[in-house]
């Protein structure tokens, strides 16, 4: 009896494990479109089941005091290190949706949603109007 207790309880948390690993939420390494060099961290939390998306490292040295100049409301001129650029993503099927996306570069807001591409790699579309008109990116997950 001992035995299938032990094994119910590893199979169980090996069941927990896979179900953390197929996530969104995590840190996860975005990429510069043009130069595909790694950008910065961004942190996905959930609150109130929603999906906000925080930048909580610039890896570029030059960069890691750059402000969003160009963006508008709140968060004109605040530090990109902290800013939340993701905000208010909804479960939806197997992706995430009904949020919004900021470029804090050009400072302009897009319509968004993510998913995941194995455990590791996260589809990251932002878009005006339709989906069809945007562009996606592939952040990794950082370990």
């Amino acid at each position: 009896m001992k035995k299938i207790t032990v094994t119910l309880l590893l199979i169980l948390f090996a069941g927990v494990l896979s179900v953390n690993a197929q996530s969104v939420l995590g840190k996860w390494k975005t990429f510069d479109d043009a130069t595909g060099d790694a950008k910065s961290i961004v942190e996905i939390t959930e609150k109130d089941g929603k999906i906000y998306g925080k930048v909580v490292e610039i890896l570029n040295p030059a960069k890691k005091d750059s402000k969003c100049v160009d963006c508008s409301d709140a968060d004109k001129d605040k530090p990109v290190l902290g800013l939340v650029i993701i905000k208010g993503l909804k479960k939806d099927g197997e992706e995430y949706s009904g949020g919004k996306i900021l470029d804090p570069t050009s400072g302009k807001l897009y319509k968004c949603n993510v998913s995941l591409d194995g455990a590791d790699k996260l589809k990251v579309r932002g878009y005006v109007g339709i989906s069809a008109f945007g562009r996606t990116q592939t952040w990794t997950r950082v370990k």
